[in-house]
């Protein structure tokens, strides 16, 4: 389990009070230096204005306000990495409460801007006048929603009922010139303070803080276990609990927000709460798209997931429709083995009509389903027929994403640009824009730019993109960043040593490979040990029209705790994630040159065949190795099957497997690197 939190730098206020000064004939203060350094030393790269801006005009008020309060002792933390995710906190406040002597916190998102203009078709979304023309989630609801995330995922404030607080600060601002951010509620994990509410704002921190050291607070912070990320089969399962679901951030959450928001005003039938801006749409209007865009752990899978349950809560109608086989009947499978006895059949027939394939609404009547989410919408295919579509609608060309525009209401799809694994396969946000706009709908495309997943690292996800040739520069040597470990294993033996370890240290961990194997039916009951390298075989996971004893079927593999003694194709692999993720990458892909081509004549993948043009299958080959690359929440563990390719993945990936002896006990495969993350270090204590 991890432990707690990392910050950027610790100190008291006493102590930042001697750093906030600004040293003779130089622009910044000397805090702002040595968080400077601190930045490119943790990241490797220097800190942008937007970040110097910040540490040399905003931190210093929270210090003097401080002071001001005699609170000399109360530990300051600044940019505290939220658990999983790229997101930071700006400032936590680590103290005693004057009257429990309680450990107290306070969470501070600061803001620099002067003045704030509220979206009105959407209450939480700003523009702080920054000019880059992108709204912000409102600065309340975004340190509401970081404390809640903080409690869920952080043993110590969860077991302390009540010990951590929130605000954000803009320090620039006039209550006038920002009036309309008021109207959001308030509550203690969130509350607006400006200019012009200093002497309210210094009577938080005295509310909360006495003036005893901080520092056992903010150890027992640090320390503190770090639950493990949930799962999207997690989030599924907690669907009907209070408090279940995923504790959405940031534009997440906005975009949640925006659709929800337009139901309100647009429901014909009045199932929703109708809020506040019920005038805003006119009857008659142009139907409207929603696209929200995102890399692999951006949380799509859990943003539609929790988009059907919070519109579930408002008894309106939400159909979550995808491509992928594994995911949509894992879903189901979830959804009717909570089925009280006697209630089996009605809640299978539920979870087939709430979780559906793309290809099942070829013949649905217009606008007759109320929100459709399409999640997994790069799976969307040119049209829906298939080998059991009837004879008299086996010559329509019509476009598949056609078909559920046209039957959805209110139509949403959540992507990834960089997923489509099967030559017929065209889902991509400017493909659906096109088409949706042609057909005369209005389209909003939202970007989901956070990550959920390889331990929040926007960086592993960079890497990955430019190994591949999916990004615009030329592979580079991975610089561990803390937060996702990468390593290299010498063999595929090694490999499943380490991934099975992994499980018996309670990880999830899966083997996944490129489809460079023949994909053999059982035998006698048996599953095949089709893939081979050398000596070394294990089969592939079940194939979807098959089951076999004591194996998971092809939709449970990513779950199903038996699936680690398969190894997973990109099909089953695709949606889900686990802790410890190995890839074999087989001879479809090679190292030549300084980059990585692709060999078709390798691949296995029967929709690969003669008719596909080079371009398409080059395409196809790079995006499922995308999507293997990106299952990992830990780490992810690689072995290439070509020696010139593996060769060259030396020279890219630092970390390797090794034997390691631990407290005298038999020695066994670890991860062996320059910075192991916090998650797998716990377990070998």
């Amino acid at each position: 389990m991890r432990l707690g939190i990392s910050v950027l730098l610790q100190l008291s206020a006493a102590e930042l009070g001697r750093l906030i000064t600004v040293p003779e004939g130089s622009g910044r203060r000397l805090l702002t230096e040595q968080l400077a350094e601190r930045h490119s030393a943790v990241h490797e790269r220097p800190a942008g204005n937007g970040d110097i801006n910040a540490w040399n005009n905003s931190i210093p008020v929270v210090v003097e306000a401080l002071l001001a309060c005699g609170l000399d002792e109360v530990v300051v933390q600044i940019e505290v990495d939220l658990p999983h995710t790229n997101s930071a906190v700006d400032l936590v406040l680590c103290g005693r409460h004057p009257g429990t002597g309680a450990d107290s916190y306070l969470a501070i998102e600061l803001k620099q801007a002067r003045h704030a203009v509220v979206d009105p078709r959407c209450p939480i979304a700003v523009d702080l006048g920054f000019g880059n023309g992108k709204n912000k989630l409102h600065p309340v609801r975004q340190i509401q929603r970081y404390c809640e995330y903080m409690i869920r995922y952080i043993s110590h404030l969860r077991e302390h009922d009540g010990s951590l607080h929130g605000v954000a600060l803009l320090h620039n601002a006039r209550d006038p010139d920002v009036e309309a951010l008021f109207d959001l509620p308030e509550n203690d994990y969130g509350a607006l303070y400006t200019l012009d509410d200093l002497d309210r704002f210094r009577r938080v921190l005295t509310s909360l803080f006495g003036p005893a050291s901080g520092q056992e607070a903010a150890t027992a912070l640090a320390r503190s276990r770090q639950n493990p990320l949930l799962k999207v089969t997690d989030v599924a399962r907690q669907r009907s609990v209070v408090g279940g679901g995923l504790v959405l951030l940031d534009e997440q959450h906005m975009a949640v927000d925006r659709i929800v928001r337009h139901l309100e005003r647009t429901n014909p039938n009045g199932a929703l709460n109708v809020g506040l801006f019920a005038a805003d749409d006119t009857p008659g209007q142009r139907k409207r798209v929603f696209i929200l865009r995102g890399g692999p752990g951006s949380g799509k899978s859990a943003v539609a997931l929790e988009l059907q349950r919070a519109l579930g809560g408002r008894n309106h109608e939400a159909v979550l429709a995808s491509g992928s086989r594994a995911y949509t009947e894992t879903l189901r499978e979830i959804m009717h083995s909570s089925a009280r006895p006697r209630h089996t059949g009605d809640k299978k027939r539920s979870a087939k009509w709430i979780y559906q394939y793309f290809n099942s609404f070829t013949r649905s009547a217009p606008d007759s389903i109320g929100t459709l989410i399409c999640d997994e919408a790069h799976r969307m295919r040119r049209t829906s027929t298939h080998r059991n579509t009837p004879k008299e609608l086996r010559d329509d060309d019509r476009p598949q994403a056609a078909e559920l525009l046209r039957a959805a209401r209110v139509p949403v799809f959540l992507l990834d640009d960089h997923q489509s694994i099967r030559p017929d396969e065209v889902g991509t946000a400017g493909y659906l824009r096109n088409l949706a706009e042609g057909l005369g709908h209005q389209v909003e495309v939202i970007d989901l730019e956070g990550t959920f997943r390889a331990g929040g690292s926007k960086r592993y996800q960079a890497w990955v993109q430019q190994l591949l040739g999916l990004g615009v520069s030329d592979p580079v040597v991975w610089r561990p960043d803390g937060r996702m470990e990468l390593l290299l294993a010498d063999s595929p033996a090694e490999l499943e040593e380490f991934i099975r370890a992994c499980g018996h240290e309670g990880f999830t961990a899966r083997m996944t490979a490129g489809f460079c194997w023949k994909w053999s039916n059982p035998e006698r009951g048996l599953l095949v040990d089709d893939v081979r390298i050398g000596d070394w075989h294990l089969p592939w996971n079940v194939k979807p029209t098959h089951s076999v004893p004591n194996a998971p079927t092809a939709s449970l593999w990513s779950t199903d705790p038996r699936g680690i003694d398969q190894v997973g194709c990109v099909y089953t692999a695709q949606t889900f994630e686990y802790d410890w993720n190995g890839v074999i990458i087989g001879p479809d892909l090679l190292f030549r040159d300084g980059r990585f081509t692709v060999n078709r004549s390798a691949s296995c993948d029967p929709a690969f065949n003669r008719t596909i043009p080079d371009d398409i299958v080059r395409r196809c080959v790079r995006n499922a190795y995308h999507v293997l690359l990106t299952r990992g929440v830990v780490g992810t563990v690689v072995y290439a099957v070509d020696p010139e390719t593996q060769s060259a993945l030396r020279n890219l990936i630092t970390g390797t497997i090794g034997l390691q002896d631990y407290r005298h006990s038999r020695p066994k495969l670890t991860a062996e690197g320059p910075q192991l993350p916090p998650a797998y270090r716990e377990h070998q204590r």
